[in-house]
């Protein structure tokens, strides 16, 4: 195997990307529309509208869990959006079925000792049953660490409230919430080498025979039928709280599996028990007075809505037409996902991709506008939903317009004739920060374009490009089938501490500076891409059942 030379190529004091010694070799100038590139600055950085599509998305629709009637107003609200913008095309594509729509629709939570009561700050778990109006409980804690453990607590908890971790302690924040990148973790991404391909997650034994207990833990709690069950989440203090969705009853016997299994949303409407997650203060401190020996009552009403009307779900769609008689159907497309959890308002996930991407479409209708043509390839938006699910929608969208995949490390099972008029994917999903650069996902091919398509756009922080891959949202679905998908480097800001999955996800914590300065950038490469002369190249793709071996996809 030949050796792995590393180039660095440092232009202020922003490190633009870690390259082997064979590309090296093929280095070229990619050419750029000096023209266009200002018209996309006076756009984007001084008539933006990314903040009113943000406020629209968020105060008015968020949060736009998948299934609810908050993210049916928001795609009904979205096409209205992409009509109004003048794209062509608009319309919804079908994908699913999916399962049941779900809603909170009233809330109320209070504790009370024999010394006095207090207000309890929790939130419900997505696809969780309501109470039967107002119940009251006895509050009791399940300490278990084995199945036989089980037994001390049959019988006696039905009709109680019950919590399931131990207090967690906290450590007060003395380090900042939020964070930019500064340059020697940008230096340390450009020079990332890739280790091959990726293979699939291994989970520990410890950790497999970790979920499995859960598991069972969760079936017996289930199985004696108390009042509501309360956990206080792996992170989060100061009244943040990280809420996801229910567990419901799923077989254990599966030989050692941990497949999917049941989902809280399946059309099947599985049993389960009024579930919430509580502020680590307050969860800490019903568990502190359990321990002194004092006891605990708790009063909830939780009353909830199901959707059963339509399981299917829709991802929403629009275009600006190609009109390049020599470049045919050619496409390139731009995207990020729509739903998001329900405690806050989906702000940072996803709004801001969201709103991003929208702005990407309004700034290239202008441009286009004020130069009097139109793009040669056709420029598509897609917004997913039920990419909080597993990235369904994008995927749903990929299988039926590209190819099929055949799993992580294969070439796709089928390949659909859209596939080959397909240029690149851009995505955004990584919260409110500015864009730094890119993650190439190994596609050395596309480095030298991208590094000139960046260098515009220098002095407003962007100069990265690392090898590396980068995982967890929708560009992954095209990536997996062979088609330039990208996700951008993005600020981390507070995503992970703070906003993500958070009943803090709102619009008071996303950064309308940077949401322009993403928009302006992504609508650049867009422009880029659907101009130039030839498709973006590819990656190649692995033979099947043999990861050593690329077939090429070019």
């Amino acid at each position: 195997m030949m050796a792995r030379a590393c180039f660095i190529l440092v232009v202020g004091c922003y490190s633009i990307l870690g390259l082997t010694s064979s590309a090296v070799g093929q280095m070229t100038t990619e050419p750029v529309d000096d023209e266009a590139i200002e018209m996309i600055r006076a756009e984007g950085l001084e008539n933006s509208r990314v903040m009113e599509f943000m406020s629209w998305m968020t105060d008015v629709y968020g949060g736009r869990l998948t299934g609810s009637p908050a993210l049916d107003g928001a795609t009904e609200w979205a096409l209205e959006t992409f009509k109004e913008l003048g794209l062509e095309n608009v319309h919804k594509e079908a994908w699913g079925p999916f399962g049941r729509g779900w809603t909170v629709e009233y809330m109320n939570m209070q504790a009370s000792t024999p010394y006095g009561g207090f207000l309890v700050t929790a939130y419900p778990k997505a696809w969780t049953p309501g109470t039967d109006g107002q119940v009251s409980g006895e509050v009791i804690f399940v300490e278990a660490s084995s199945v036989d453990d089980f037994e001390k607590y049959r019988g006696m908890l039905r009709d109680k409230i019950v919590l399931i971790q131990e207090i967690r302690d906290l450590e007060e924040p003395f380090d900042p919430t939020a964070r930019r990148l500064d340059e020697a973790r940008l230096l340390s991404m450009a020079n990332a080498v890739p280790g091959g391909r990726r293979r699939g997650f291994r989970m520990s034994d410890e950790r497999r025979a970790q979920m499995m207990f859960q598991r069972e833990l969760n079936n017996f709690i289930f199985s004696e039928k108390p009042l509501a069950i309360l956990d206080r989440g792996r992170q989060g203090d100061y009244g943040t709280i990280f809420v996801s969705s229910a567990a419901v009853p799923s077989p254990t016997e599966t030989g050692g599996g941990l497949g999917r299994g049941v989902r809280a949303w399946d059309l099947s409407k599985p049993e389960t028990i009024p579930q919430l997650t509580v502020a680590v203060e307050h969860y800490n401190r019903m568990m502190r007075l359990l321990e002194l020996g004092i006891s605990v009552e708790m009063d909830l009403h939780l009353r909830v809505a199901f959707n059963d009307d339509d399981p299917m779900e829709y991802n929403i769609v629009g275009e600006i037409p190609g009109t390049d008689p020599v470049i045919g159907d050619e496409v390139v497309m731009v995207g990020a996902h729509f739903d998001s959890w329900h405690a806050g308002t989906g702000a940072t996930d996803n709004a801001a991709g969201s709103s991003v991407m929208v702005e990407v479409m309004r700034i290239l209708k202008s441009v286009y506008a004020q130069k009097g043509t139109s793009p040669r390839r056709t420029i598509r938006i897609a917004l997913w939903t039920g990419e909080e699910q597993g990235l369904n929608g994008s995927r749903a969208y990929v299988s039926q317009h590209f190819a099929e995949s055949a799993g992580r490390g294969q070439p796709p099972s089928k390949i659909l004739p859209e596939h080959e008029t397909f240029s690149a994917y851009y995505n955004m999903d990584n919260g409110t920060g500015k864009v730094r650069g890119v993650y190439l996902q190994g596609n050395e091919r596309v480095s030298s374009i991208f590094r000139s398509w960046l260098a515009p756009f220098n002095d407003l922080g962007a100069a990265t490009l690392t090898l590396s891959h980068t995982g967890g949202t929708d560009h992954l679905a095209f990536d997996g089938v062979g088609l330039p998908g990208f996700q951008f480097i993005q600020e981390p800001i507070a995503y992970g501490s703070k906003t993500h999955h958070s009943n803090m996800d709102v619009y008071d914590h996303v950064i309308p500076e940077d949401l322009k300065q993403a928009a302006t950038i992504i609508a650049s490469f867009t422009y880029h891409t659907a101009e130039r002369d030839e498709k973006l190249p590819r990656k190649d793709l692995p033979r099947p059942a043999d990861t050593s071996s690329p077939v090429s996809s070019r």
